[in-house]
């Protein structure tokens, strides 16, 4: 850890280019050497063997053509084959749609196969990819649509019915059809009709630079609609080395080197494509040469049968997927080949890190990072030995973050004082989308706001302790309170509403619906879920509601939410649960 400048705010970065065993690695000549560069007038560190644009990493996955890339159900499919894919998806892109740089191409589906190319074509075009949550409801994907202003969306049958189902529908906006066999909801165009023709040249892929805009990733926000965060190549082009250099960094410092011949890097994509952890994961993909394995649903059984026959070397996943792996009966099984259990998205029970130990032994490499949406995945990491050390903390700053821990009062305050975690970083993205307000309340001065309180120690290692942010976490997925409340305020029997989080050993938390009803009515749980469910995600939904005569205010009208939520854990058997 070291400090900033006397004359600055005092601010922390990392110190691994002290290390003796890591000194090679800095060299003007080492391949994790960084450079200061100027970001839209702020000096960050950037590395300086990086890649100009995905449109280079795309370029690079010839490299390994041949190898299979992604591998669902009865579909293998190699770099060659999603190399074309892309490049004739591309191609019609351009001719049919006129699609062109700068121009917002969004996806919406399940983990499968098509979201890659997808991902790639408008890649490739210069266009700004908007990958949106599989998971939302109509209204929410149709607002989303529309506020990026996407001229196409490749999507599934149930995401095109989902949108249908919206007054007014999508008139503007020519919708790609994935997998529509069987299905009344087939779109404008057809995906296969589009991506097995000629391709686009290798000589007309688009020039891209490294800050400009590669994608808009939705996270929800607290005034109750999400945001689009504007995220750039170099953003996630960082995130990726950052997590490169991890990994190293802890075969070097452990000395648990491979064993045997080399092996293709493979493993089990658990998580949503459509998270920035998704897309980082098929961009780390492309450079390294990976496998990667979809399942259309998570179901562990098929996950298991599916690690085996592929021959995984890394699992892991949300907490609450990395648990249902590590206490599964079959998991013993892979010890001699898992070399990597990552968990992240949420937070992760202490208890996690040792039963990995225990499953996989101490030479796995168990990782957790912490980061958002709005830094490009993890600016901290938490890997092997030192996670095994230190179990309860987020981990060290990566190479290329800064961290400066905020006082109430905007003070910077030192280690071992609590405060807003803020973060200046390549990574962090460029704003929200369209929406100056947010940008300029989370973005100050080249830092990036968390809405994180914790704090740092003397050995650098960071530790979150509460949320400023007003978010329920669920299994890895931000349920953003203001959302869900402004739902159920329309509800015409419920008077007054707070969504709160109870503590649930798998999920991490689950949403609690604290409610005054409207006098003489007598609203259910279910009626209440029910009512949620046609604006809302089924995980945004209230799995438990608290009927209540009145929510605690403070003198200015403001609900006092720990207040409530310590009532409601204190009268827990007055909870009724949908669960």
């Amino acid at each position: 850890m070291t400090l900033g400048p006397a004359t600055d705010r005092l601010t922390f970065s990392s110190d691994y280019a002290t290390d003796p065993r890591l000194a090679g690695m800095f060299g003007p000549d080492g391949p994790f050497a960084v450079e200061e560069v100027l970001i839209d007038g702020v000096r960050v560190r950037s590395f300086v063997s990086i890649p100009g644009s995905l449109v280079d990493v795309f370029a690079m996955s010839q490299a390994h053509q041949d190898l299979v890339h992604l591998v669902f159900e009865n579909d293998r499919l190699t770099f060659g084959d999603i190399r074309a894919q892309a490049l004739s998806l591309a191609l019609r892109l351009r001719s049919d749609f006129g699609v062109a740089q700068g121009d917002r191409v969004a996806i919406a589906m399940r983990n499968y196969p098509e979201f890659v190319p997808a991902f790639w074509a408008a890649v490739i075009l210069g266009a700004i990819v908007v990958p949106l949550n599989s998971w939302w409801q109509g209204e929410e994907l149709h607002n989303a649509l529309e506020e990026s202003g996407a001229k196409v969306v490749f999507a599934d049958a149930e995401r095109i019915e989902r949108l249908a189902s919206v007054e007014g529908g999508q008139s503007a906006l020519t919708i790609v059809g994935v997998r529509t066999a069987g299905s009344s909801h087939v779109g404008d165009a057809a995906y296969d009709d589009l991506a097995f023709g000629p391709g686009l040249d290798g000589t007309e892929l688009a020039t891209a630079a490294a800050d400009d805009v590669v994608a808009i990733s939705y996270t929800s926000g607290t005034t109750g609609r999400p945001k689009g965060v504007v995220i750039t190549h170099r953003g996630i082009l960082c995130s990726v080395m950052n997590m490169g250099f991890a990994t190293i960094r802890d075969v070097m410092i452990s000395g648990n080197q491979p064993s045997g011949q080399p092996v293709q890097s493979s493993g089990i994509q658990a998580a949503p494509l459509f998270h920035i952890g998704g897309i980082n994961g098929i961009t780390g993909a492309a450079m390294g040469g990976a496998k990667i394995t979809l399942l259309r649903k998570w179901d562990i059984d098929e996950a298991m049968k599916l690690a085996e026959q592929e021959s995984v070397t890394s699992l892991g996943g949300p907490p609450t997927i990395a648990r249902e792996m590590l206490e599964h009966p079959d998991i013993v099984k892979f010890r001699p080949q898992v070399t990597g259990f990552s968990m992240g998205a949420a937070s992760v029970p202490p208890d996690l890190v040792g039963l990995t130990g225990e499953v996989f032994g101490d030479s796995v490499r168990v990782y957790n990072g912490y980061g958002l949406t709005e830094t490009t995945s993890a600016v901290v990491n938490n890997i092997g030995v030192e996670y095994f050390g230190h179990p309860d903390s987020v981990g060290r700053l990566n190479i290329t973050a800064d961290l400066l821990v905020e006082g109430p009062s905007g003070e910077s305050l030192g280690p071992g004082e609590i405060g807003q975690l803020c973060f200046r970083s390549p990574q962090n993205a460029k704003g929200y989308w369209n929406n100056q307000a947010a940008t300029d309340e989370s973005f100050v001065d080249g830092w990036f706001r968390s809405g994180d309180l914790g704090y740092i120690d003397d050995e650098g290692y960071i530790y979150v302790v509460d949320r400023l942010k007003d978010v329920v976490i669920r299994g890895g997925e931000n349920i953003y309170c203001a959302e869900v409340e402004a739902v159920l305020f329309e509800h015409p029997d419920v008077q007054d509403v707070v969504l709160i989080g109870l503590p649930e050993r798998i999920m991490g938390e689950r949403a609690c619906a604290v409610i005054v009803a409207r006098p003489g009515t007598q609203p259910t749980p279910a009626d209440l879920r029910e009512f949620a469910g046609r604006r809302l995600a089924a995980f945004k939904c209230p799995e438990a509601f608290y009927m209540t005569d009145e929510i605690p205010k403070t003198a200015t009208g403001k609900t006092v939410k720990k207040a409530v939520r310590q009532h409601v854990l204190d009268d827990d058997q007055r909870i009724l649960a949908t669960w």
